[in-house]
């Protein structure tokens, strides 16, 4: 039986939606399932077990094949769900419509977007190769967008689903050494406000989750393991992040913010003047020891 706060919760959820018979039949057209970017490890793979753990059929996907089907396995063996793997790199020019293309030759609709694929660059920006800049901004800014413009119309005339977008707390500021990672997550984080805003009523959850540090390889790969951050700011879990916004997402939350700090944190960069906050964030995310020199 499911419980009345939430059937509530999802009729105030729907409360402007209106059935369009012309195109509601081709929008429930196949099998839902939640797409989960970046679905390979750290926070994806949580958020991908605690979907599959509510019964939610599941599309994978990450660059890595053998992973990912390492991941469905698990999940069709612990939860006896529908998990598929769909490996992808998700900077390739055609990625949404190779997605898009899956989904429809198996005859599946996304109910649930989850993005969660995300990439980092540490150091000077001026000393990153431009091509590494491009390929940030296609998977954190630009393969995001055109996923949640590809399917959340459809979820708006089935008056259910949602998008659930994972940025991070370094949106709320400029981030010296690591100012176009910063500068997407902050995109992400205005983009989901404004886009939820823009649904509200017609029955779709749209929300974005933004953890401080996570222990992930993440910090690692983008070579930010030494900066000051990683040894100040107490690091959260994969599980508890995902745990956090797998119920603030079913509660109809629009920003999720893990953990007791986060919330602080964020009031902190947002009332600190720039004049100060932007040469302690620079203080926290440089890099030192080896990765400086890189």
């Amino acid at each position: 039986m499911r419980n009345p706060l939430l059937v509530m919760l999802d009729w105030w959820l729907r409360r402007y939606w209106a059935a369009d018979p012309a195109r509601l039949g081709a929008a429930l057209r196949g099998t839902p399932v939640t797409l989960i970017t970046g679905a390979s490890e750290g926070i994806g793979l949580a958020l991908a077990r605690r979907f599959a753990a509510a019964g939610h059929s599941v599309v994978l996907v990450a660059r890595r094949a053998d992973l990912l089907e390492k991941v469905a396995a698990e999940l069709r063996g612990s939860h006896g769900v529908e998990a598929i793997a769909l490996p992808l790199d998700l900077a390739l020019p055609d990625a949404v419509e190779r997605i898009a293309a899956a989904l429809a030759e198996r005859q599946l609709y996304v109910d649930v977007l989850v993005n969660n694929a995300g990439l980092g660059l540490a150091g000077p920006f001026l000393n990153h190769d431009p091509a590494e800049i491009d390929r940030l901004l296609n998977v954190n800014v630009k393969v995001a967008t055109a996923l949640m413009r590809r399917f959340l119309p459809d979820m708006c005339v089935r008056g259910r689903g949602g998008v659930l977008n994972v940025s991070s707390l370094g949106g709320y500021a400029p981030g010296p050494y690591q100012a176009a990672y910063y500068a997407s997550r902050g995109y992400l984080i205005a983009l989901t406000r404004a886009l939820g805003f823009e649904t509200r009523g017609q029955g779709v959850r749209v929300a974005v989750v933004a953890p401080g540090p996570v222990n992930t390889r993440f910090h690692a790969r983008m070579g930010a393991d030494n900066s000051l951050y990683r040894w100040l700011i107490p690091a959260g879990t994969p599980e508890g992040v995902a745990r956090a916004a797998w119920r603030g997402f079913r509660w109809g939350k629009r920003v999720i913010m893990p953990g007791l700090l986060a919330w602080p944190m964020a009031l902190a960069m947002h009332v600190t003047p720039a004049v100060i906050l932007v040469p302690l964030m620079g203080m926290l995310l440089q890099q030192r020891g080896d990765d400086a020199r890189r």
